[in-house]
């Protein structure tokens, strides 16, 4: 079946930023597309005995809420094949982008955790100085072009990693697109990488995964703070990100479960960012320990953090960091834990069993959970619930518009 094209009609949304649709009674999932839709659409990938993947190459009854897709080079005028990835929901109109989103994230917490929501994504101030119902582009500060054996650099195809040439990078922020380097030659390198730090100038960096050649430590600034890293090192990309967060989670520390000295904890804590925000809440008074796999980050971090003497910076990863905790704390300790806050924002793949079932060993008072995958957080709130914690806030943001993501920080509580 793989070439074949059939016509479908488009009955939903799915994680991963692909549509559904079913022929002959198999699910299909669908990328560029929109539900309500029919469309033409070619099967690409029919290895799998319970779903097949495919592309839409024609649009025959088009939604109301499909508009020309913000990037030529992701749009359906293209081969399939030569589309480049990353804006995989650029042709659907902003307000419409979050409405799947909370689809999204509102179908995975009732099927994997058994919880209904009436969540919201909300919006960011647009990145290239229009309003929060701009046309979503604008907003990236870091940009990654990978390089093809002659040298091109560009985005990967869409779902795979063959470069595509492109003009230009339109979710890129003005002074990226300035410096965007579309028409060089990178013979040897393996990635590009365009970095705005919101202190200093933009660059460019050149490397491979043998070499990064990291650059200096940057700054970058979210209110009056200024937090200290490397070029490379990981910062949220939206241009107003670091500074949504931080007010997020801010926003979602139970201040009546909030003890200042408690042992309360950051984890995958980076370069200390929410480890501050707490900080910058609650006062100099307040103990906190980030934790973070990357020394590199954790040293920065230490640096970061100097205005709260009780702050400290363990360099560790989280679950053998917690394991060990738990081994070592004496009655005294044990209860500091219990009357803690735990801040976590892990990678995509989320806390999961083994994190979560320290967590809750440790019995701290509240969790606040920063999450950039709604499944793997539905299965967290599913694996919390299991040990007592009770979701009591949730909030979503898009901070990465035409693309399927979404941020989500969520309170947890002991019942």
């Amino acid at each position: 079946m793989q070439g074949t094209r059939v016509e479908v009609e488009i009955t939903g949304v799915a994680h991963g930023g692909v549509f559904v649709a079913r022929h002959e009674g198999r699910v299909i999932f669908v990328s560029d597309a929109i539900p309500g839709e029919t469309v033409l659409a070619e099967i690409t990938d029919d290895a799998k005995p319970k779903f097949w993947r495919a592309e839409t190459v024609k649009v025959l009854t088009p939604s109301e809420h499909r508009r020309p897709h913000v990037w030529d080079a992701a749009s359906i005028e293209r081969e399939p094949a030569d589309r480049a990835g990353g804006a995989e929901f650029g042709h659907i109109a902003l307000p419409h982008q979050r409405e799947l989103k909370r689809q999204v994230l509102a179908d995975a917490l009732s099927r994997m955790a058994k919880q209904e929501t009436d969540v919201t994504v909300e919006p960011l101030p647009s990145g290239n100085g229009g309003g929060v119902d701009s046309d979503g582009t604008g907003w990236r500060t870091r940009i990654r072009l990978h390089v093809a054996e002659d040298g091109t650099p560009g985005p990967y195809a869409s779902r795979s990693h063959r470069v595509v040439p492109v003009t230009d990078v339109p979710l890129a922020v003005a002074e990226a697109q300035a410096i965007l380097p579309l028409d060089e030659r990178f013979p040897g390198a393996e990635f590009v990488d365009v970095v705005v730090p919101s202190v200093g100038n933009a660059f460019v960096l050149v490397g491979d995964r043998k070499n990064t050649r990291r650059a200096s430590r940057i700054l970058e600034r979210v209110g009056d703070r200024e937090f200290r890293l490397e070029a490379r090192g990981f910062w949220q990309v939206h241009r107003h990100a670091a500074t949504t967060l931080t007010e997020a989670v801010q926003s979602a520390v139970d201040e009546a479960l909030f003890d200042p000295r408690a042992a309360n904890l950051d984890l995958y804590g980076g370069v200390g960012l929410l480890a501050a925000a707490v900080g910058d809440r609650f006062g100099d008074t307040v103990q906190i320990t980030t934790v973070e796999s990357d020394p590199t980050a954790t040293t920065h971090a230490a640096a970061n953090l100097t205005q709260w003497p009780g702050a400290s910076a363990v360099t560790g990863r989280v679950e053998r960091y917690l394991q060990k905790l738990r081994a070592s704390a004496g009655a005294g300790e044990k209860e500091r834990l219990a009357r803690a806050t735990v801040v976590l924002d892990p990678p995509r793949a989320g806390a999961g069993k083994a994190v979560v079932n320290e967590l809750a060993a440790l019995s701290p008072a509240q969790l606040v959970y920063v999450a950039c995958d709604p499944v793997a957080l539905a299965r967290d709130v599913a694996l919390l619930a299991g040990h007592g914690y009770a979701l009591s806030t949730l909030r979503a943001f898009d901070l990465f518009p035409n693309t399927h993501h979404v941020e989500a920080v969520a309170t947890f509580v002991r019942r």
